[in-house]
């Protein structure tokens, strides 16, 4: 994605999905809205686009052949940390978890409307998009390196890293984190979590867990023992938090 880019610029989408109507329909609405579309209709056809057209955000099915979007996000999350949504059948929680957790920034269950897959777009883009923009992070941004144990985390460059090593972190992650560090020690709700990261109300119960997985996700990449974490805490009946940081509410006060 160029420096350019922001929430409402053309973007470059692959989308890929083996039910040709269902590409032509999404096709139609995104280069509406003039955005450049490229489609594919398998996940090898997907990967082979992907890495020629370098796009802005990823549209992918799960059950395509040849390679299934599992499959598809998890070589694409191996070398880029792209924005994600997966298409999955109603009903397969499973397969929404599984996308989740190989990196998948959100989901969206068939049968949907364009308009709802537009508005995800633009909620997975916008605070990448603002950052790249401005270069810094979004609203309740922290302009400073917070430092826990041997871990740091810079949110003007939106890096994390441990000791000289650098954590990869998806922009959904990095956005969760952020979230979670500039309110550390208060208790933060799915619900609340959901609607300032991703941007939108859950509409089935199964929703909150897009958030549940992004938790175990950053709690694999930063905390020495996931299974007992000491920096994303779970906070029963209320939702999660992060240890209380001094100097991240200083930062937030500055």
């Amino acid at each position: 994605m160029t420096e350019a880019t922001t929430a409402n610029a053309p973007l470059k989408i692959l989308v890929a999905d083996d039910e040709d109507n269902i590409r032509r329909i999404l096709e139609t609405r995104l280069v509406m809205l003039g955005h450049e579309v490229t489609l594919a209709e398998n996940g090898a056809q997907a990967l082979e686009h992907f890495r020629a057209s370098e796009p802005d955000v990823v549209v992918l099915d799960v059950m395509m052949p040849e390679l299934d979007g599992f499959a598809v996000t998890e070589r694409i999350r191996a070398q880029s940390e792209v924005p994600i949504i997966l298409l999955t059948a109603l009903g397969d929680v499973a397969d929404r978890i599984t996308g989740l957790q190989l990196g998948a920034d959100d989901y969206m269950v068939k049968p949907f409307s364009p308009k709802e897959l537009e508005a995800r777009i633009r909620c997975v883009m916008r605070r990448v998009s603002s950052v790249q923009a401005n270069g810094v992070a979004g609203p309740g941004r922290t302009a400073h390196v917070v430092v826990v144990g041997d871990l740091s985390i810079d949110f003007n460059k939106r890096q994390a890293h441990r000791g000289e090593e650098r954590i990869r972190l998806t922009g959904m992650e990095f956005n969760l984190l952020e979230l979670l560090i500039s309110r550390s020690g208060e208790p933060i709700s799915r619900l609340d979590m959901l609607e300032k990261v991703w941007g939108y109300k859950p509409e089935r119960s199964s929703d909150s867990r897009v958030v549940d997985v992004h938790i175990s996700r950053l709690r694999a990449k930063l905390e020495d023992d996931p299974e007992n974490p000491e920096l994303i805490l779970t906070a029963r009946g209320l939702g999660y938090m992060f240890q209380r940081i001094p100097q991240a509410m200083e930062a937030l006060s500055a």
